[in-house]
């Protein structure tokens, strides 16, 4: 499948964009997650038909997109604005008030969900890929998203490694530490580094495409009192993840359209999972992070039990879903499980 890239100007930025297909072809918008771009979707465009017409953008501060500042107290509401502002360029999509298909990948995810939520007129479905709690990523305790502490802490900007933050601004290509970019990839994004194939060198590029900074990752962060000492700022992008300024459970449960909802997840992900090892909770009941307050005080976030009490809800609500779990995946279905993942995104549309 040829794959075409084009530089858009919308929403007072200069956006990358990858699109492949005829322009009448049936529209999806493929929406990457954090620390990757849209060349994140590439093994997968390899497994679709040639008739869709398949939409893939960088975000802001990702990829060939420009570095623009995140806004981090409007939740991931920058970034849906930014995609959205793409709908109605006919160069993209053609005819005005198109209705495309949403795949979101993990940040991604809560993307099309801020999208459907703004926009329910303009979305025909969602596929969600290892999505983003609607709750937001840490700091909250039970299906409801009921906050740990009063000022979220332990989620944000302040959470991100130093160090994975610094070999991505260098460009390192190494596998010299664990928190070297390729090392991450291998241990984190997937669950078999060989899933990544001959598309390695070209995912790694994709993850050092990040902008890095406090306007973009991992963003400011606020002092607390409470364990671990850190609270989210109003900044960048872990910021846009807290559950402090990213809550859209009740929005989109309440929604007035409700498209139906896949749900593509892997058993093996350790980075949206109910013991995920990115939640300093979980790494503190592990003992990796000193002075932990204990289970009751600041458990785990249940990442997963939540997205599916939600969408329970939503179903209830009016809509529907569909929960498809692959065995021994990680955090990237659409990078590990292609066929599979094409074959869920064919059966909703």
């Amino acid at each position: 499948m040829e794959i075409r890239r084009h530089e858009i100007s919308a929403n007072g930025i200069r956006q990358r964009v990858l699109v492949a297909g005829p322009e009448d072809g049936r529209p999806v918008l493929l929406i990457h997650g954090n620390c990757s771009s849209a060349d994140f979707w590439q093994p997968l465009l390899r497994h679709l038909p040639a008739d869709l017409r398949l939409v893939a953008p960088d975000l802001r501060g990702y990829g060939g997109t420009e570095v623009a500042p995140v806004d981090a107290t409007r939740g991931l509401g920058v970034f849906a604005d930014d995609v959205a502002a793409l709908l109605d360029e006919p160069v993209l999509f053609g005819a005005a008030g198109t209705r495309p298909v949403l795949v979101g990948h993990s940040l991604g995810g809560g993307v099309a969900m801020r999208l459907l939520v703004d926009h329910p007129d303009r979305v025909a479905g969602l596929l969600l890929a290892a999505p983003v709690s609607p709750y937001g990523f840490g700091g909250t305790r039970d299906l409801a998203g009921t906050p740990t502490t009063p000022d979220f802490a332990g989620t944000g900007g302040g959470t991100g490694n130093r160090d994975f933050v610094a070999r991505l601004a260098a460009g390192d290509r190494s596998t010299a530490e664990r928190t070297s970019p390729r090392v991450v990839l291998h241990t984190a994004y997937v669950a078999d580094p060989a899933s990544l194939g001959a598309d390695e060198e070209l995912l790694l590029d994709s993850v050092l495409s990040t902008a890095t900074g406090d306007d973009n990752y991992p963003g400011t962060a606020e002092s607390s009192d409470n364990w671990p000492g850190t609270a989210p700022g109003d900044r960048g992008v872990l910021n846009s993840l807290a559950p402090k300024h990213f809550r859209i459970a009740d929005e989109l449960v309440a929604v007035p359209e409700k498209p139906p909802i896949t749900w593509v997840r892997g058993d093996s992900d350790v980075i949206v999972s109910d013991t995920s090892l990115f939640d300093l909770a979980q790494l503190g009941a592990l003992g990796l992070l000193p002075g932990w307050p204990g289970a009751q005080a600041c458990p785990p976030q249940p990442m997963v039990g939540q997205t599916r009490a939600v969408l329970d809800r939503y179903a209830a609500a009016g809509g529907s879903y569909r929960e498809i779990v692959f065995a021994d995946c990680g955090h990237s279905p659409n990078i590990e499980r292609p066929v599979e993942f094409a074959a869920a995104l064919l059966d909703l549309l």
